[in-house]
């Protein structure tokens, strides 16, 4: 048995993971933190998702804890993820983290927390998602040189990162496949008179509305003809499932920073 614990374990994408740890055969959920502020701090963490009673108080500190579960997942801000990072570091944990928005200086320090435990770090732990990065490199490789490439990314108007982290992958896999630095050939946004577009940017585009779960397209244009690699969620369960995966199959690693397409075999 995969014992877990879950960050952020209130907010709808906490919620939704420890639901499909509960539907999930070979995981118990063991931990639910929460911030300090948090109203629901000391209830337990299946009232607070719905899905029963699960003897398990949700804590506002994660050393209180830190003994309770094999694997974390963290999806939260972050500050939050990196102090979370340092606590299962210290005691040998092992992290799934999903948790986007994150500064290049933030990013380095989970690469070197690999060497103390074992992680998975992802911007999507989508299968449907992973299976995408795996198209548009090999599309990046047929057909990049020759192409406009833009990526369109549409989510809900609270997500506060931009463009998402998701987006962000896409164009890195793309932009190495072609040699390129993603932060100089990037584009984010246009807007009035300019020089017409140069074939070797890569463009971003973002849409924040309503309650879209999230949605994502690559596109490789050129005259006569266009390549569109789409990706839709339609719901958080997606991500939630892709996480679970992650936690079990990370229980049979040594340390080390792997991603989901680690964990897909990609």
């Amino acid at each position: 048995m995969v014992k877990v614990g879950v960050c952020g374990a209130a907010g709808r994408m906490g919620r939704t993971i420890l639901e499909v740890c509960r539907d999930t055969e070979g995981v118990i959920i063991a931990a639910g933190v929460e911030h300090t502020e948090s109203p629901v701090l000391g209830m337990d963490v299946g009232d607070v998702a719905g899905i029963g009673r699960q003897n398990v108080s949700m804590v506002a500190d994660i050393s209180s804890v830190i003994d309770d579960f094999d694997v974390l997942i963290d999806f939260t801000f972050a500050d939050a993820t990196l102090d979370n990072l340092r606590a299962c570091q210290a005691a040998g944990k092992r992290m799934v983290i999903g948790t986007t928005g994150l500064s290049d200086v933030q990013k380095d320090e989970i690469r070197a927390a690999g060497r103390d435990c074992a992680l998975v770090f992802a911007p999507n732990m989508s299968i449907g998602v992973n299976l995408c990065f795996k198209l548009i490199e090999m599309a990046a490789k047929i057909i990049g040189e020759d192409n406009d490439i833009e990526i369109i990314e549409a989510h809900h108007n609270q997500k506060k990162d931009a463009p998402s982290g998701t987006a962000v992958r896409m164009g890195e896999i793309i932009a190495d496949t072609l040699d390129r630095d993603l932060k100089e050939c990037a584009v984010y946004g246009r807007e009035g008179l300019g020089a017409v577009r140069d074939k070797k940017t890569i463009g971003f585009e973002t849409i924040r509305a309503g309650d879209i779960v999230g949605e994502h397209t690559v596109m490789f244009a050129c005259a006569g003809e266009r390549v569109e690699i789409t990706h839709r969620a339609s719901n958080r369960k997606t991500f939630a499932v892709g996480a679970v995966r992650a936690a079990r199959w990370l229980m049979e690693k040594e340390n080390g920073l792997y991603d989901m397409q680690d964990v897909l075999g990609l």
